[in-house]
């Protein structure tokens, strides 16, 4: 069975012709919501309703999708609620040193000295930098700021992170 990746949850219908309002949920909605990108629209139902975009525009923090398939709002009413996924084989090539989310939450953090501090819960998207939220056995956590001079290298083969423990981290 494919995997699918979330991409934008469909919080509405636009207009009479058929266009959904779409918040996304991607750092590439650029490239989500392109011409001629596939989609798959989830409802309820979870049966995965494959779409192609028509085009899209940004309007105040939303992505205005129409979609090829569809030209009417009674077509696309049925979608307002669902998600807008790709395929897992579809996500676009990261940059050297980029990660998922799914890549990096799980992945055990370990001290340059080989301590284990605990695993990657959450991911925080603050602003400057993301801060990863780490679990360490006690059930304590820890916040990790995502920046150079902590994290030292990341593994996602292994799901291990190295970081430097600075001062006042803990």
């Amino acid at each position: 069975m494919a995997e699918f990746m979330n991409v934008g949850k469909i919080v509405n219908t636009h207009g009479i012709r058929g266009e959904l309002r779409i918040m996304p949920l991607t750092d590439f909605p650029e490239v989500r919501f392109a011409k001629n990108a596939e989609l798959f629209l989830f409802t309820s139902d979870n049966r995965p309703v494959p779409v192609t975009v028509e085009s899209a525009r940004l309007h105040k923090n939303m992505y205005i999708v129409r979609l090829k398939e569809y030209g009417n709002i009674n077509e696309v009413e049925k979608f307002k609620g669902g998600i807008a996924k790709v395929s897992k084989e579809n996500l676009a090539e990261l940059e050297e040193g980029e990660y998922y989310f799914h890549q990096i939450v799980g992945c055990a953090v370990i001290t340059e000295d080989g301590e284990t501090l605990g695993s990657i819960t959450e991911i925080l998207t603050p602003g400057a930098n993301d801060v990863w939220v780490v679990k360490t056995p006690a059930g304590k956590e820890v916040l990790i700021p995502v920046i150079d001079d902590v994290v030292l290298d990341v593994d996602v083969e292994q799901k291990q992170v190295k970081i430097h423990l600075m001062e006042g981290l803990l």
